[in-house]
């Protein structure tokens, strides 16, 4: 039971100022375009998670030195070719498929055989989608069962620019494409389906040769052309819009509360959660907006919400909220009325089959839904307010950070009698999930 947690109570009103750990995606982001970059580069709220430090292990691997203190992190860049590829390489993604596909857009031109391992959760999601764009630039590919890690990339010197079409919606496949296409000689020309940019307003603060056309209404055209140098960059990394998900529908959900959640990056391709939490009647404000390097960040003020509506939601909001459709569900569960969500084949994509887990802790807190392989109806009940004794147990979902985090705020906000296992789940990602959570719930 030391890996678990139990919830008796639900949480009160609370008027509470937070920050949020660092943002992931641009963490990792950081990480992978320092270890290239000539000279030092320096980070403050890097996020310290098991996904972020399993890339500052993967690079140091490939040779480049990190320095890591309380409240920064120094990479010293070696430039496009400090990698060293040593013969029988093996770099361990652990849990993040961000590490893992984004790394092989950088890995492309070895002169040995690597081999790229994961954990039992990351070795059943999909590299094929990867490994198959990758080959057009040629580099090759043997993987598991011809899908799945480990994988082995066998590099090629002489990489050629290529045209990728990319129809998922996945900005991990897109950024492994960019990341392959400043390698490679010639231009390379990649057709995206919009997804998160990080990638993108990265390159393009770095003055790296690419541009985006956002004409088309589900396409981004992209073109990159080969870099000569990268040069080295300092970076404060913004709050994590995916974390603070969890906290802005605690809020929400709870009577006569309002939080404020200070400096977090509110990139347009990454707010599908707001635009569709406003759409359900949740009242969120934006404050002392600004860009950095790029990326809008603002403090968010969110306040209870009196009454829920259910929404038919727009399927442009899927890329853009991906990682929070499990967590948007607790809202529907409240809602009055039918809420439906459509063509979410990605969320199976992820740490575990999480339309299937998004429903099962629907069930358990009495919620009817319908679901099909890639859609879910939730009829929401307005009233929902579970017993003391009402047991339920969350545990076997593969250790997914955010079936935990999801089952913490379910059991917050309908109260019952919860027991959640594999605690240790948020340190792939948020490790300062439960001490925040206490913060609120000290004066609630």
């Amino acid at each position: 039971m030391a890996n678990s947690i139990i919830i008796k109570k639900k949480i009160n009103n609370f008027s509470k100022k937070i920050l949020v750990s660092g943002d992931k995606s641009i963490s990792i982001r950081w990480v992978l375009l320092a270890s290239l970059a000539n000279g030092v580069s320096i980070a403050k709220n890097l996020l310290m998670s098991e996904d972020v430090i399993a890339a500052i292990e993967t690079i140091k691997k490939l040779g480049i030195k990190v320095k890591l203190n309380k409240n920064s992190c120094k990479i010293f860049g070696k430039g496009l070719s400090g990698y060293k590829y040593k013969k029988n390489l093996v770099l361990d993604a652990k849990n993040s498929g961000t590490l893992g596909r984004l790394i092989l857009g950088l890995l492309i031109n070895t002169n040995y055989p690597i081999k790229l391992i994961g954990d039992k959760s990351l070795s059943k999601r999909d590299f094929k989608r990867v490994s198959e764009p990758l080959s057009k630039f040629g580099a090759s590919f043997k993987l598991k069962k011809n899908k799945s890690l480990p994988l082995t990339i066998y590099g090629n010197k002489k990489l050629e620019g290529s045209y990728i079409y990319e129809n998922r919606g996945s900005a991990q496949c897109k950024s492994a494409a960019i990341f392959a296409g400043l390698r490679s000689s010639g231009l390379t020309k990649i057709k995206a389906k919009k997804s998160r940019n990080h990638t993108e307003l990265l390159c393009k603060y770095l003055k790296l040769p690419i541009s985006v056309n956002k004409k088309d209404k589900k396409y981004d055209i992209i073109k990159i052309k080969k870099i000569k140098k990268i040069k080295n960059f300092n970076y404060k990394i913004p709050s994590d819009i995916s974390s603070s998900a969890f906290f802005i529908v605690l809020a929400a959900l709870s009577n006569n509360s309002k939080l404020m959640i200070h400096n977090v990056n509110i990139n347009p391709s990454r707010i599908g959660v707001i635009k569709i939490l406003k759409k359900m009647g949740v009242e969120i404000n934006f404050k002392n907006q600004k860009i950095y390097k790029g990326e809008k960040i603002a403090d968010i003020i969110i306040k209870s919400a009196k009454t829920l509506k259910s929404i038919n939601c727009p399927v442009e909001f899927n890329s853009q909220a991906i990682d929070e459709f499990l967590i948007i569900f607790l809202v529907a569960a409240k809602a009055k009325g039918v809420s439906y969500f459509k063509k979410l084949d990605e969320l199976n994509q992820k740490e575990s089959p999480r339309l299937k887990w998004g429903e099962n802790i629907l069930n358990k807190i009495g919620i009817k839904t319908i679901s099909t392989r890639d859609s879910i109806k939730i009829f929401g009940n307005p009233n929902l307010n579970l017993a003391e004794n009402k047991k339920i147990i969350i545990k076997n979902y593969l250790k997914d950070h955010r079936v935990f985090m999801t089952s913490t705020i379910a059991a917050l906000s309908f109260g019952g009698s919860w027991e959640i296992h594999d605690k240790d789940s948020i340190k792939t990602s948020f490790p300062n999930f439960l001490k925040i959570i206490n913060n609120i719930k000290k004066n609630d």
